[in-house]
């Protein structure tokens, strides 16, 4: 699973880290980063919370993408 944002179009609204601080982050003008490991790989055991994180982003800039 890898999680694709698109940082042109996030508002900074933060939903995303309140749904999974392990997957996602706000740089400093609020702007979304996505965590991943070095081979840009998700963990797994958060998927739930991930696919939560992208049914509620309110400027649509997350999205799934599955292996």
């Amino acid at each position: 699973m890898k999680i694709k944002a698109d940082r042109d179009i996030c508002i900074g609204a933060g939903m995303c880290v309140m749904a999974t601080e392990a997957v996602f982050d706000q740089d400093d003008a609020g702007i979304v980063v996505v965590r991943a490991d070095k081979e840009g790989q998700l963990p797994q055991d958060e998927r739930q919370q991930v696919h939560m994180a992208v049914r509620q982003c309110p400027s649509g800039a997350l999205s799934v993408v599955d292996d």
